[in-house]
Parts: structure tokens; C-alpha cells; sequence
């Protein structure tokens, strides 16, 4: 645990729901997904299995195992609370019908995460996001520092989150641990003012485990830590406006382009 950091993290992008898309494969992993979470000082956990093409959930494939997880914590005496959500892939919302992309909203609230492609281009990514704008939703952008298409043009965050759209990032990027490109431009977009939230995306308890406290700290951003991933997150499940950013120095590198690699 980082106790400098609280323990009432919440954590808003997790695949801890099992046998449903890439996350645990049985209860038993999602159960210690959630144990190490509860460690790590997260008490409010999001489970956002992907909703796509290849994994196509939708509100009732999802309540099943997320009921089930909740029994077991509460019998295992794990308080952790495990709210509703999904991370909806922008290719695939085109084929879900407004009342079931509603019901998949974060802890059944009006924002949806919604994921870019790991693609080179994504022609439709803006223009996607700003219909579901338009339609009344909420956009949580998941994880933008690793959407090579975003590395192509950085100023796709600038316009969307000029349109509404908050961004999430993956704690895991600000330490490396998906590429140079990934934690340079993720460092970018915090010290820019283009980053809302630090979720962990996790996977499962070891490889990609729920960590965001002891990320943040590494990457030098404790100091947001608490709007990052406690006032944000709230403001954003509560349906509320998100509160403003504290102060901080301004951006200490002219990273916008390197970034990339550029």
C-alpha cells in the first residue's frame, strides 16, 4: 500500500470480472484480483469488461459474474465495492442501440469509457465520440497515450477534451511499463492539463495487477494523486461536475512531439 497517498482510491478501468472477455478466467483470479486491490488501497473498483466486436458484453452478460464476485468478497469479508461499467471500443458502438450503451454506463451513471483502436489511424475515433456527445453521454477516453493513432496526432486529445471528453490513464504507462512512447506521452498529457483520471486497466492480480498509488508516486504526480483518482472518479459516478484541477507547476518538458518519437 502507499499510505501517503490515502486508501480510498477509486479505480476506474479494471477487467476483474471473469470468463467474460481477456480478464481472470474463474472466480478465483477475479477474487484475488480484488484482494490486491483492497491491498493497494483501492475501495472502489469499476469492472469495465471489454464490450467489442470480439467480446460483445452488454449490461446482462455482465451483471452475472458481477454478481457472483460480490457474494464472494462479502463472504470473504473483502469490502471492497465493485460497481457496473464497460470499456466500450469506438468501432463497435455504432452496432449497440442507445438504451444498451446506456445501461453500460460507469456505476450506471451518464459516462461511458469508451476505448480508442490500437491502430495507426482511426479515421472514425473523433467523429464517433463527438455523436455520443451529441446523443447526451458522457465520454471517459480510456488510455490515450497508448493509441499509436493519438501518437500520430496529439492534438486529437486538445479537441476532444475541448468537446467534453475526460481521459483516462493507464497507471502502468507513467512507469513504462507499456513502452517509452506510452509513459512520455502520458507524462505529457498530465503536466498539459489533458489528463482527468489514473485507473489500472488491470488484467489480473500479478502480471497487470490493480496498481495506481505506487505508479503515480514513481512518475512524480502524488501531488494530483487525490483529484486523480478519488475527486474525478466520484464527480464522475455521483453524475456531478468534475471538480477543478489543483495548481501545479507548469509542463517541464517540450515533449508534445517527441512524444511520439518524433
Amino acid at each position: 500500500m502507499v499510505p501517503s497517498l490515502g486508501s480510498s482510491l477509486i479505480d476506474m478501468h479494471s477487467h476483474v470480472l471473469f470468463g467474460i472477455n481477456d480478464g481472470p478466467a474463474d472466480i478465483a483470479g477475479s477474487l484475488a484480483m480484488a484482494r490486491r486491490a483492497w491491498e493497494e488501497g483501492i475501495t472502489t473498483m469499476l469492472a469495465t469488461p471489454h464490450s467489442s466486436s470480439r467480446y460483445p458484453n452488454d449490461a446482462e452478460t455482465i451483471a452475472g459474474p458481477l454478481e457472483e464476485l460480490r457474494e464472494q468478497l462479502a463472504q470473504e469479508g473483502v469490502p471492497l465495492e465493485v460497481l457496473p461499467g464497460a470499456e466500450i471500443a469506438v468501432g463497435h458502438v455504432a452496432e449497440i442501440d442507445d438504451a444498451t450503451l446506456t445501461a453500460m454506463g460507469l456505476g450506471e451513471g451518464p459516462w461511458l469509457l469508451i476505448e480508442p483502436p490500437f491502430a495507426p489511424v482511426a479515421p472514425a475515433l473523433e467523429g464517433s465520440i463527438v455523436e455520443l456527445i451529441r446523443a447526451g453521454h458522457h465520454v471517459l477516453l480510456a488510455h490515450p497515450e497508448r493509441a499509436p493513432a493519438i501518437h500520430r496526432d496529439p492534438a486529437i486529445v486538445e479537441r476532444l477534451v475541448g468537446d467534453g471528453v475526460l481521459t483516462s490513464l493507464t497507471a502502468g504507462s507513467l512507469v513504462g511499463r507499456f513502452g517509452s512512447h506510452a509513459r512520455r506521452f502520458g507524462i505529457e498529457l498530465l503536466e498539459r492539463g489533458l489528463a482527468h483520471n489514473v485507473a489500472s486497466d488491470a488484467h489480473d492480480a500479478y502480471d497487470r495487477p490493480p496498481s495506481i498509488g505506487r505508479e503515480l508516486e514513481r512518475a512524480g504526480f502524488a501531488g494530483l494523486a487525490g483529484w486523480l483518482t478519488e475527486e474525478v472518479p466520484a464527480a464522475i459516478l455521483e453524475g456531478v461536475e468534475v471538480p477543478a484541477r489543483p495548481q501545479t507547476a507548469a509542463p517541464r518538458r517540450g515533449l508534445w512531439r517527441r512524444a511520439v518519437g518524433r
